[in-house]
């Protein structure tokens, strides 16, 4: 069994195919159990533990040898971490072989869920973001906020990105890190101004209150909400959704995401507003952007889906043969 580390992860996906990725998982017949999310009592912020499986369609004559997997995650997110100075979430992959239950790999799953995080968000914004976006506003300088930005400008011809996080100081060392990858980062105080001329809103934060106001918000505008990921959190307020065609990655969201529960608890929105889901974008059964100016919000829960494809990118492209050059 091969231990696969957050580097040669890193070395092995690309964002492009990454999404293409996760865009024909999708489209097939993976199979997603509901996932275990288990609440683990803390004395500060109570942590949460994700089990997450899933696996690949039955056999059939078209399946090639080696083409089917299961794989499950297991993860943990610690909001408090952030006070000892380590990562609110861990995990790590388990991928086995679909046709023997084998195991293949044990991949580290903290990179690896922010890679596919920022994919379906990316993934999303093909069919919801204006095709001429150009200023994307991240708002939360976490480890997902600079996946989420090379993310977005993989599926946009992103030009201008403007960082906001509650503290500067994270915030500036998050845009040098991006700069140093090629992407130039601004830098702002004033989230408002930022958000009134944005393309696209990205917001990857663990807060429970919103920080996102709907008012802001201008014609045209795409929203890409991450955080919140139990009913208790919040990122955007109400005036954000109620002006919005709403969709999410899974309808699970509806269940676990604040930023849906609240709203549909006190009939801000009802379940009818959710316009689709990944799985009816991808697979033509919905369309997603239909004007220039309609506002549209992403609701990303996270699903075993994503997980799995891209787990199984990695290890295809770790285990595929090298092509050698003839002399």
């Amino acid at each position: 069994m091969r231990i696969v580390t957050a580097a040669e992860i890193d070395a092995t996906l690309d964002y492009p195919g990454l999404v293409d990725a996760l865009a024909e998982a999708f489209r097939t017949g993976i199979a997603v159990p509901p996932r275990h999310h288990h609440t683990i009592p803390q004395p500060g912020t109570d942590a949460t533990m994700l089990i997450m499986p899933a696996w690949s369609a039955p056999a059939s004559a078209d399946t090639p040898a080696g083409g089917r997997f299961v794989g499950c995650k297991l993860a943990t997110i610690f909001p408090d971490n952030a006070q000892h100075g380590k990562p609110s979430l861990y995990g790590q992959y388990l991928l086995l072989s679909g046709d023997t239950g084998e195991p293949l790999a044990v991949l580290d799953g903290r990179v690896l869920t922010a890679w596919r995080t920022g994919a379906a968000s990316a993934l999303a914004a093909r069919y919801l973001a204006r095709k001429n976006a150009e200023h994307l506003v991240m708002i939360g300088a976490g480890a997902l906020a600079p996946h989420l930005v090379r993310a977005h400008a993989a599926v946009r011809p992103i030009k201008r990105v403007t960082l906001w996080n509650r503290s500067k100081r994270r915030a500036i060392a998050t845009a040098f890190a991006l700069a140093a990858g090629g992407i130039e980062t601004d830098v702002t105080d004033d989230l408002e101004e930022a958000v009134r001329s944005a393309d696209i809103v990205s917001c990857a934060t663990l807060a429970t209150e919103p920080i996102l106001k709907g008012a802001w918000l201008k014609a045209g505008t795409h929203v890409d909400l991450i955080g919140s990921f139990t009913p208790k959190m919040r990122e955007a307020d109400d005036r954000t959704l109620a002006r919005a065609r709403l969709f999410v990655d899974t309808r699970g969201a509806l269940k676990e995401a604040g930023d849906l529960v609240g709203p549909l608890r006190r009939r801000i929105i009802k379940v009818a507003d959710v316009q689709g889901d990944l799985f009816e974008l991808c697979r033509g059964t919905v369309k997603g952007r239909r004007t220039q100016r309609e506002i549209t919000v992403f609701k990303s829960a996270g699903t075993a889906v994503e997980d799995f494809a891209a787990a199984v990118l990695v290890w295809q492209r770790l285990t595929a043969p090298e092509t050698k050059t003839p002399a």
